[in-house]
């Protein structure tokens, strides 16, 4: 790993964040309109929505991952849960602790907040991925739906 560094958000990241997100939606085969990166960009910044975040994983100067996580009342679990919603790292940075690093800061920013409870999804085809989820994470056995 060499001078990896994990950060918050910031609005001069706005085409590097773009580029990131748009290499973790082509990954997943989906496409967004301009509208919604506009917004998602604004409520990701630190002062836009409260329940809303985004870190990068930041090499050599430059941006090579995001991860973005949402916090959100829960019945079972006064304090709450954080979602971790999306996370991506450019290829050619995998494997250099990008990825382990970006999970960690998602689950700092849980404790700090007083949520301990983490959580997130991926494909069954994401096989490199789960490799680290499951070192870092526990699978479960729920499968997820979705209204159509």
């Amino acid at each position: 790993m060499t001078d990896l560094t994990i950060r918050p958000l910031q609005a001069a990241d706005r085409p590097e964040w773009h580029r990131l997100w748009t290499g973790y939606l082509t990954f997943y085969d989906n496409q967004l309109p301009q509208s919604v990166y506009e917004s998602t960009f604004s409520r990701l910044l630190p002062g836009g929505d409260p329940d809303m975040a985004c870190r990068l994983a930041v090499m050599g100067g430059r941006p090579v991952g995001l991860v973005h996580f949402l916090f959100h009342n829960h019945c079972w679990r006064p304090e709450g849960a954080c979602y971790l919603q999306d996370i991506y790292a450019e290829p050619d940075s995998r494997g250099q602790g990008a990825g382990r690093a970006m999970i960690e800061a998602v689950y700092a920013a849980a404790e700090e907040r007083g949520v301990p409870f983490v959580y997130w999804h991926t494909h069954e085809f994401n096989t490199i991925a789960r490799r680290l989820y499951d070192r870092i994470g526990r699978a479960t056995p729920f499968i997820k739906y979705v209204r159509d």
